[in-house]
């Protein structure tokens, strides 16, 4: 059987995983502080006899781009956009630190921080929590400070200080939960030159029209390895006419 079948089977395979990719990006395109993934594949050459006319395609390591997304003024005090390369430090599901540009704060009922997913926003010390009835304010440093609604206005608590890191984006690699963590699965040391401004948000830093024009590419390469699959087929179809008219 023609090795064509395989290779055009593989490069359909990569084009398909790319479709998805593009796809995930577009479905992001208004998540906050979402980082596009980027999809990479390389060719791989046919070893054996014979001259080198068949590759193979398989998939590199995949990344994301961490060029920053647009800040948004918001006006709203639990809203924070990371500066520079910060990131906020939350608790992913599994109990660990993860890390995420997404700054649309919440506090539950409970008076625990929360992040965008639900996840609760770290501090020094652990999870942070808000006093009952007060009014936050977060400074550029992550300090949130809590004034009560009642009583003494003057009498303002320090809830805690998010921990804010600088991530090595070497190292830095996404879960399903869309939460980034470090490779080796240790926590980042905090950064106290990290800063976040409040009352903004930053925005994904996809482009759509960029990310529509890739899906339309990707669709045409897939249409490609197809024409080459049918191609194969009718080579082998025309083969095997010739091989029955001599016999």
């Amino acid at each position: 059987m023609d090795r064509l079948i395989f290779t055009a089977m593989t490069g359909a395979k990569q084009a398909q995983q790319r479709q998805d990719t593009v796809a995930q990006n577009i479905a992001n395109v208004s998540t906050d502080g979402y980082r596009a993934a980027m999809h990479a594949a390389r060719a791989v050459p046919v070893e054996g006899n014979g001259q080198r006319t068949r590759t193979f395609v398989q998939e590199t390591t995949t990344g994301a781009d961490f060029s920053p997304g647009v800040m948004q003024r918001t006006g709203r005090v639990l809203d924070v956009a990371m500066e520079g390369n910060a990131w906020l430090t939350v608790q992913g599901r599994d109990g660990r630190e993860a890390y995420t540009r997404a700054g649309s704060l919440r506090v539950d009922p409970n008076g625990a921080l929360l992040g965008p997913g639900g996840n609760p926003v770290m501090g020094e010390g652990g999870p942070i929590a808000i006093p009952p009835d007060s009014t936050i304010s977060i400074a550029p440093d992550g300090t949130v400070s809590a004034i009560p609604d009642s009583g003494t206005q003057s009498a303002v608590v320090i809830a805690g200080k998010i921990k804010l890191v600088t991530l090595d984006t070497k190292q830095a690699q996404r879960g399903d939960d869309g939460l980034f963590r470090l490779a080796g699965g240790q926590p980042a040391p905090a950064d106290e030159r990290a800063r976040l401004a409040s009352g903004a948000l930053e925005g994904s830093n996809v482009n759509p029209a960029e990310a529509m024009v890739s899906m339309i590419a990707v669709a045409r390469h897939f249409e490609m390895q197809m024409k080459l699959l049918s191609t194969a087929e009718n080579n082998a179809r025309s083969a095997a006419q010739l091989l029955s008219i001599n016999n």
